[in-house]
C-alpha cells in the first residue's frame, strides 16, 4: 500500500466558512517558522499539509487560531477493507503492552457505517495483535485513541493528534483593532482579541521599568499568533503609582485614553463584568463611543477560562497576580490622569521585531537602545 502522511488540520465549526483564510495563515506560519512544505490543500472540511517535517510543521500550525484539532495521519482511499487494515497496522505500532484502546471513525462513509469500521477494526486488532495484550476501552476509559476521519474519497488514520486553540482564523474579521497589554488580564484580553479574528495592533504600557521584563515575556508568547514575520510594538511609560485599587482604575482609564489617540477605529477593552463594576464598564464604553470609535470587549463571555488562557500564554507563575486583579472590588470611576497621559505620549517608543527565537531579547535590547 502506498502510504502518504499529512498534517491534517480540523477547523473549528466557526471556521468552516473561513477555510481560505485559515489556509493562508497556515502557509504564512510555515514560512515564518522556516518549515518546508509541498502543498496546503483542502479535502472537504479538513485541510491537508504535505510538509517535509510533519512533527515540526504541526507544532507551528498549532499556534494558529481557528483549529479544533491537528493530527499527523496516514492517507489512504476511502475503502472499507483498506481502512480496517490500516487502523490495525497503526494500532500495532502505537500500542504498549496491555493498553486499552478506543477506535473512533467519523466523516463520510460509502456503502458502510462508520460503526461497522470501528467494530471490524477492534476485532482485527484483538485477533492480529494478541501478543500485545491490548484490549478495547470505552469513551470514558482508554489509554490510546485510534482516530480516523473519512472524506468523500479518502481516509485519514491519525498517528498523533493534539487539541487546537479554537477561535477563528486571524484577520478573518477584516477589521483593525488596537489593544493594550499592561498586566495579566490585559494580556488574556489581547489573546482573545486575536482569537476572535481581529487584525490586532498591540501597544504596551508600564508604570515602572521593573515591569518590562514580565511584559516582554508575555508579548513574546502573543506575537507568534499574529502570523506576521515582522511586528511593530509601541511602548508607553505611565508614571502612575502601582499601589491601590483606585490607582489601578486610573491606570486603566489612562491607557484607554492613549488607545483613543490612535487612528484605529476599534478599541479592544480589557474589561470583564466579572471583574469591573457595571458603572466602570459603561463609562469606558460611553467614552469610546463619544470619540466616534467602536469598543469590543473580548473578555465579556470568559469566566474560569480566563485562567486557562493565561496558562496558554505562559502565565502559570502569574496566576496569583491574576487572581488578585480579578478580585478587585470598587464602584469608583476615577478619571484618567490628563497630565500623565500627555507625559506618557511623549515617552512613546516604537520598535520593530523580526519574529523568531530571539524575540524576548530583541524587545528588551530595542527598548534599551531607545532609552
Amino acid at each position: 500500500m502506498n502510504e502518504i502522511s499529512y498534517v491534517v488540520v480540523f477547523p473549528t465549526i466557526f471556521s468552516k466558512n473561513k477555510i481560505s483564510q485559515l489556509i493562508t495563515n497556515i502557509k504564512k506560519i510555515l514560512k515564518i517558522k522556516n518549515q518546508q512544505f509541498k502543498s496546503v490543500k483542502r479535502d472537504g472540511d479538513i485541510i491537508l499539509v504535505d510538509a517535509n517535517d510533519p512533527v515540526f510543521a504541526s507544532s507551528a500550525i498549532n499556534l494558529l487560531f481557528g483549529i479544533e484539532k491537528i493530527a499527523i495521519a496516514r492517507h489512504i482511499k476511502n475503502n472499507f477493507q483498506d481502512i480496517v487494515s490500516e487502523i490495525t497496522s497503526v494500532g500495532g505500532n502505537l500500542f504498549l503492552k496491555g493498553e486499552k484502546f478506543l477506535v473512533k471513525v467519523e466523516g463520510v462513509s460509502k456503502g458502510f457505517l462508520t460503526k461497522d469500521v470501528e467494530i471490524a477494526a477492534i476485532s482485527n486488532i484483538i485477533e492480529k495483535k494478541s501478543n500485545l495484550g491490548a484490549r478495547p476501552g470505552t469513551e470514558e476509559d482508554y489509554d490510546k485513541l485510534l482516530y480516523t476521519y473519512l472524506t468523500k474519497n479518502n481516509a485519514y488514520i491519525c498517528i498523533f493528534s493534539d487539541k487546537g486553540k479554537s477561535g477563528i482564523p486571524y484577520q478573518s474579521q477584516n477589521q483593525k483593532t488596537i489593544c493594550a497589554v499592561y498586566d495579566e488580564t490585559s494580556a488574556v484580553s489581547c489573546f482573545e482579541t486575536i482569537k476572535q479574528g481581529y487584525d490586532t495592533k498591540i501597544i504596551v504600557c508600564y508604570r515602572q521599568k521593573s515591569e518590562l521584563m514580565n511584559l516582554a515575556k508575555i508579548i513574546n508568547q502573543i506575537i507568534p499568533r499574529l502570523v506576521q514575520d515582522k511586528i511593530e510594538l509601541e511602548f508607553y511609560h505611565l508614571k502612575i503609582k502601582p499601589n491601590g485599587i483606585k490607582n489601578y482604575l486610573i491606570y486603566v482609564n489612562s491607557i484607554l485614553e492613549i488607545m483613543l489617540q490612535h487612528s484605529t477605529n476599534r478599541i479592544s477593552l480589557a474589561l470583564s463584568p466579572l471583574v469591573f463594576s457595571t458603572d466602570f464598564i459603561d463609562s469606558s464604553l460611553k467614552h469610546v463611543f463619544e470619540k466616534k470609535k467602536i469598543p469590543i470587549i473580548p473578555l465579556a463571555g470568559v469566566d474560569i477560562n480566563l485562567f486557562d488562557e493565561a496558562k496558554e500564554i505562559g502565565l502559570e507563575r502569574n496566576i496569583k497576580k491574576l487572581e488578585k486583579i480579578v478580585t478587585i472590588n470598587s464602584n469608583e470611576i476615577p478619571v484618567f490622569s490628563k497630565k500623565e497621559v500627555e507625559s506618557a505620549l511623549k515617552t512613546k517608543k516604537k520598535i520593530s521585531i523580526q519574529v523568531g527565537p530571539n524575540n524576548l531579547h530583541d524587545i528588551l535590547d530595542s527598548l534599551e537602545e531607545n532609552h
